[in-house]
């Protein structure tokens, strides 16, 4: 293995556990913030926040999906990287502040459309956030196409931490649905003043780099990022509209947010992994970013087992959080749980064909996955309700992943191995069988989890997964071995 190669796959590695670290953030404050809101606000008042938080995010999401991996390239492209960064808050501000306005208008339609007209007072509360969100998320995609991975991995602690303190203190004042959406109003006011801190990037100044060329390289990914926020967010849509109730929107939400850990992975290591890749073929390393993409989507793959063990405790892992009355979220878990694995290889997958100058490609992922997503949940919804749902975003996360990884192996002709894949799917059954097998009691899930994960890295180990340049790699991130000599 080639220096180059260990020294990128060591700080895509490095940067990937930092920002993974601190956005697993979101899992302990995350579930004490659902534990919290669910037990403060009840299954309607849950539900109602959900949906509205729903729709904010889609949008956030869909305008910072707009340029997030077209950023990533194009600085970790350029020599004097901030005339693209003053372009992109231009194009931020420009696209943020409008959509707000529109939303705060048309609040009261939209809400009478997903059948539930009391939303509009939320929806308009919650449109101060998207320009906030979205300058926020610009600074974050700068950081990475710069590679400062530390700097990105604080600004996503230090959101966590803000928004789990200032739910329970607005919340916990009394101010219900309005107070959980001022504290992520809050919280994106407070990422946005450390971003500045810590990077700086021209706002007011002059730029010449063109917001065409931006727009150029951004147009495929933007339909691309369109198409993966629907599918993040159409069942719970598509279930509101068909007739749900909140309580039934408050079940389904609840079970999606605690699917969140295959999420994370993917939004930690996929603009990592994307910037890497560019500058690795920037460089002429073409082998050693192909051998890299293989690896990375094998990661992801080797997810499976954590997901199967938390489908088999997922039970406990709701009563525990959500409390007794969202017992009924469980077997949504036990589906949508894969379905995130899924939609993580997706984005892994996508950002290997970016890196790879293959950006309409991923449009052949995404479109095809929506329109059979949504298809299938308008005919799946009204027969067998939520749990009809989950299964259908299951089955679809699953087949735009295979289109993903078809489409890698036409262009590069790699896929993930075949004996990694047979090793998850082992060792997936035995995780899930001991999971569903170990009854545990309260609080005592959690060492149940730990227990299983770590039978699960052992069984990898036992069946000879890793291989001694992943151990070369795992040993360097040791901070004592990263000064000593080659």
């Amino acid at each position: 293995m080639s220096q180059p190669t260990i020294a990128a796959g060591r700080h895509t590695l490095d940067g990937t556990v930092r920002v993974f670290l601190a956005e697993s953030l979101l899992l302990p404050t995350g579930l004490a913030t659902l534990a919290f809101l669910t037990r403060q606000l009840g299954a309607g008042g849950y539900g109602l926040f959900i949906l509205a938080a729903q729709v904010v995010t889609w949008i956030e999401w869909s305008i910072t999906t707009l340029t997030a991996r077209a950023v990533n390239k194009c600085v970790s492209e350029a020599t004097d990287w901030r005339p693209v960064a003053t372009t992109v808050l231009h194009l931020h501000l420009a696209v943020s502040v409008p959509v707000a306005v529109a939303l705060a208008l048309l609040a009261g339609p939209l809400a009478k459309a997903l059948g539930q007209p009391v939303l509009t007072g939320y929806l308009q509360l919650f449109a101060l956030d998207i320009p906030l969100f979205c300058l926020a998320q610009a600074h974050r995609n700068i950081l990475i196409g710069l590679g400062h991975y530390r700097q990105r991995a604080w600004l996503g602690a230090g959101r966590w931490l803000v928004r789990l303190v200032l739910v329970f203190l607005l919340v916990g004042c009394g101010l219900a649905v309005n107070g959980a959406i001022w504290s992520l109003i809050g919280a994106s006011a407070v990422e946005l003043i450390v971003a500045r801190r810590l990077i700086q990037p021209p706002f007011w100044a002059r730029s010449n780099f063109p917001v065409r060329r931006l727009l150029t390289t951004a147009l495929p990914l933007f339909v691309l990022g369109i198409c993966l926020r629907l599918f993040d967010r159409i069942d719970l849509f598509i279930l509101s509209r068909q007739g749900a109730s909140a309580a039934q929107a408050g079940l389904y939400g609840a079970a999606g947010n605690l699917a969140l850990l295959p999420a994370l992975f993917s939004q930690a290591f996929s603009p990592l992994l994307l910037a890497t890749l560019t500058r690795l073929r920037r460089a002429g390393q073409e082998a050693h970013a192909r051998a890299m993409a293989r690896d990375a989507m094998r990661l992801t793959i080797l997810m499976l087992p954590f997901a199967a063990m938390t489908a088999g405790a997922a039970s406990e892992i709701v009563r525990l959080v959500a409390g007794p009355q969202f017992t009924g979220a469980a077997a949504l878990l036990r589906a949508l749980i894969f379905a995130a694995v899924g939609s993580a290889l997706i984005s892994v997958a996508t950002g290997v064909l970016i890196a790879a100058d293959r950006s309409w490609w991923t449009v052949g992922v995404g479109g095809p996955t929506i329109f059979i997503a949504a298809g299938a949940l308008c005919l799946a919804i009204p027969k067998w309700g939520p749990q009809g749902a989950a299964n259908v975003m299951t089955g679809s996360a699953w087949l735009g992943a295979a289109l993903a990884v078809i489409l890698v192996a036409i262009h590069w002709r790699i896929a993930p191995p075949f004996w990694s894949v047979a090793r998850a799917l082992v060792v997936s059954g035995a995780a899930y069988a001991a999971a569903r097998a170990w009854s545990t009691p309260g609080a005592l899930v959690v060492l149940k989890l730990a227990v299983l994960s770590a039978g699960v890295v052992a069984g990898y180990i036992g069946l000879r997964e890793f291989d001694e340049r992943e151990r070369q790699l795992a040993w360097s991130l040791i901070p004592w071995q990263r000064n000593s000599p080659s």
